[in-house]
Parts: C-alpha cells; structure tokens; sequence
C-alpha cells in the first residue's frame, strides 16, 4: 500500500470509530484522522443542505400546475402586509403645480356651485366649447317595452382560478352569446397575458375584436341610462357596463373596486337589473342571472361615467345604432355624459359628488378639452382629500381603471402632476407597481421633463406586465430604442 496516497474511506471510517468503542485504548492516528473526515463530511452536508432546498422548492414554485396555486397566495400576503404597513385609503394626491390658478378656479368652482343652476353650470363649465356638431334627431320609435326580460343563450363564465379576470370572463360573454367559440382565457392571453396586470379596459376588447374577431364589431360611449339598457336587451342585445362595487378582495379587505357586468334583462315589476356577475365570493349569491336593486346599479355604475359596451355582429349594426339613438354619436355621447356629470357635481354628496366631478372631467377628456378636464379633476381629488378617511369610502383603486386626469395634466403640460399623481397611484395604493397604464403616462412625462432615462424605465415596466403593448413599444420606437 502506498502510505503517501492512501485515503480513508467514508466505510473505513466507520469500522474504525467501531473498533474505537470496542477498544477505547486504540486511539492510533488513523483513527484521528477518520473522526476529522467524518466532522467535515457532516458539516459540508449541513451547510448545503439549506441552499439546496430552497433551489428545489423554487424550481418546484414554477411548476405551472403549482405555481398557479400558490402565486396568488403569495402577493396576498404581500399585499396584506403592505395594505397593514401603509394603508392605500390614506393616500392622496394633491396637485402640486399652478397653486394659485388652481385656488382661484376652486373659489370659482364654489361661487358656481352656491349660485348657479345645473343647467347654468353645464353652460358655463365646458358645454359652450364643444366643437358644433350637426344636431342628431333621436331614431327610436315609441314602442312599449315589456315589463320583464331576461335573455336565454348566455354560456356563463366566472373569473375565479385566475388574477384580476372579469374583463375577459365578461368580454368571453359577450361574445359567445353570438356565437363565438372561444373563452375567457383565449381572450385573457390577448388582453391580460400577465397575471399582475390588474385591469382591461373597454378599448382593450374592442381591440381585440377589431384584430380577431371577423365579422363581429362593437360600440363604446359614455353616458349610458336605463332606458337605454332596457331598449337594447329587449330587443336583443346584452350590454357590458363597467362599474364599482363594494366587496371583500381576495386579500380580505373590503372596499371599492372596479367590475364589469354583463346586464342580459331586467324586471321593472321589483325594480331589478339582472346581470351576470363573474365573482362570487363565498357567501354570495350565485353569480349566473345575479339581480340587483336599480339604484344600486345606478350608484355603482356611476363611478365610471356610465359607460357601456355593445358587442354585435356586423349585419346588425345599423340596428344596434338605431336603438342607441342620439348614443349612435360619440361626441353627442360624450356631451350628454358631460352634462349629466356637472348637474350630479350640484347635487350629490361625499363619495358621489367625487365621483361626478371625476365624470366631469372624463367627459372633457373624451370632447378633447383637456385645460376643462384638469380643472375638474383637480376639484374632484380636493373632494376625495376631504372623503372619511375609510377603505369602505375612499376608492383607493380608481386611478387603476380610468387614465383621464393623466391625459388632462400632460396634454396641459403639468408633467410634475403626472409624475406625483403616478407615484401615489403606483407606490401607495397597490403592493407593486404592476399598473402599465400609469408607468406609460408617467415614461411619457418623465421624457418631457428631459428624464430619458427613468422614461425608458417605465416603458421597460409597463411592458413587463403588459408584453407587446402597443403605446409603449410605440413610444420606445420613438426613442430609437427596441422595445
């Protein structure tokens, strides 16, 4: 044997320590030896033991079939303890540029509102600057509508086992009723391919159906009422309307959010809207055909300056159009939406006042009058300073499904105020900044206010979230860079 090269082995090391406690007088050097290279072996084990594991369980975390369990666990316990941390209803936005202007509007805001009719107002506050249109001459004909309707052929969809999915559970809906073949996730993979993406906007179905689905169009206007509603689903044609609900999220917490539901009939005889509700919480009513009192769907609906979808096939759009009547235009649309916002501004209260005075300024948004539109805004954010500092009051989300008061400041040229609006929106209300539309508004006023580097950040960001999208990797492209 050469004694030079010789190692003992794990095996010769056990027989020795056996012999060892046999005779405990046999203590050679060998012996020694072994006990060093057993303490090291042991030791080395232990140290990689840990790293090992979590290597494993991390490899194990993306397994698709377990990961879609588990994800959503974990950014609810992330969510929490942020949500305990900094409380998202405590966060305000204050518009911090042209303070002197914007006291002087609100003074006059509050003289206006003391002294003038709504009638006055909506004259005064925007109405007179539209661009002139040619008068539109109302097509709906005087029929009676029945008392009660409720639509048949609606292939129900809910939004649970995936993150954030009544837009494309609601959107599938609308579909399929005429005839459509896919589902919420072919739609989700177009419109949401990423889990945190926490919302889909109207324009994003319409779209979606301009790019994939042939011979099927729709119409988007703001505005919306229930005779409307009703004339449309009795004579065929179910309505998507985006609105806010007060509800326990999957985290726990109760408070506002955004939802869309697909109003498929109604009952004047109790006074009900019937609608599919994709999100049935436990306890819930089921959410197929769910009713729900008239005023409070109007309360909810609100919150989104009464916005509607109407998905048809192409050989019935001079029908859906005339059914909608002075609706078919966008602009008279957007003007009635204005002027129904400015008399709730006079009128309503707390939570609702700010939600009409947000209206307000949506509306401007969508006629184009972007120094009307930031002035409203600015008013409704001193409105919601002022709401009870409650998660069940305060919509902390509001800024995650409407984008308007960005457009008003950058298209006004207050980028500080894009930039400080996106912060609270992105940094206090939501447990990561996971909301493209406000990292895009604020790349883009970054970029204005010379910072190309932070906007390039941004855009890199919302297409983290958003892969492909198409504002973002328009404006990179703008920039010489390659999304």
């Amino acid at each position: 044997m050469n004694l030079d090269t010789w190692k003992p082995s794990q095996g010769f090391c056990r027989s020795q320590r056996i012999r060892e406690v046999l005779d405990p007088e046999n203590q050679n050097s060998q012996g020694l030896f072994c006990y060093i290279i057993l303490a090291m072996h042991n030791r080395f084990n232990r140290i990689w033991a840990i790293p090992i594991s979590i290597l494993i369980l991390i490899g194990l975390y993306y397994v698709p079939p377990i990961h879609s369990r588990l994800a959503w666990r974990l950014e609810s316990l992330r969510t929490q303890i942020k949500y305990m941390v900094n409380p998202p209803e405590e966060a305000i936005f204050q518009p911090t540029q042209q303070a002197q202007v914007d006291l002087a509007v609100t003074k006059m805001i509050q003289t206006l509102q003391a002294t003038v009719t709504p009638e006055a107002m909506a004259s005064s506050f925007g109405a007179a600057t539209a661009k002139p249109r040619p008068p539109v001459t109302p097509t709906i004909t005087a029929t009676p509508l029945p008392a009660t309707v409720m639509l048949e052929g609606i292939k129900y969809e809910h939004q649970h086992g995936r993150q954030n999915y009544c837009g494309p559970a609601n959107f599938s809906m609308a579909l399929t009723y005429w005839g459509w073949e896919g589902n919420r996730d072919v739609i989700g993979k177009a419109v949401k391919p990423i889990d945190k993406d926490k919302n889909v906007m109207p324009y994003e179905l319409q779209d979606y159906i301009i790019d994939n689905v042939p011979g099927m169009s729709s119409v988007i206007r703001y505005g919306g009422d229930l005779d409307m509603l009703k004339r449309l689903v009795s004579a065929g044609f179910p309505v998507v309307a985006e609105k806010g609900i007060y509800e326990l999220d999957i985290n726990g917490k109760y408070g506002w959010m955004g939802h869309y539901a697909f109003v498929t009939g109604y009952d004047d005889t109790q006074d009900l809207i019937i609608y599919q509700d994709t999100y049935q919480p436990e306890g819930s009513e089921p959410g197929p055909n769910r009713r729900i009192k008239t005023s409070t769907f109007i309360e909810g609906w609100r919150a989104f300056n009464y916005v509607f979808v109407v998905v048809y096939p192409n050989e019935k759009e001079n029908e859906v159009l005339t059914l909608l009547g002075p609706l078919a235009d966008e602009q008279w649309a957007s003007q009635h939406a204005l002027s129904v916002a400015q008399a709730e501004s006079q009128s309503l209260a707390d939570i609702d006042r700010f939600f009409a005075w947000f209206n307000v300024g949506t509306s401007h948004i969508a006629l184009l009058q972007y120094a009307d539109a930031a002035i409203a805004y600015d008013y409704a954010f001193s409105v919601y300073a002022n709401l009870d500092v409650n998660d069940s009051i305060r919509p902390y989300r509001m800024m995650w499904y409407q984008t308007g008061p960005y457009k008003a400041y950058y298209y006004t040229n207050r980028f500080a105020d894009v930039i400080n609006l996106a912060d609270t929106t992105l940094n206090d209300t939501i447990s990561e900044p996971v909301l493209e539309e406000s990292l895009y508004w604020r790349g883009r006023a970054y970029y204005m206010a010379g910072q190309t580097d932070l906007a390039v950040k941004d855009y890199r960001a919302a297409l983290s979230v958003h892969p492909k999208w198409i504002p973002v990797t328009q404006a990179m492209q703008d920039l010489g860079i390659q999304p």
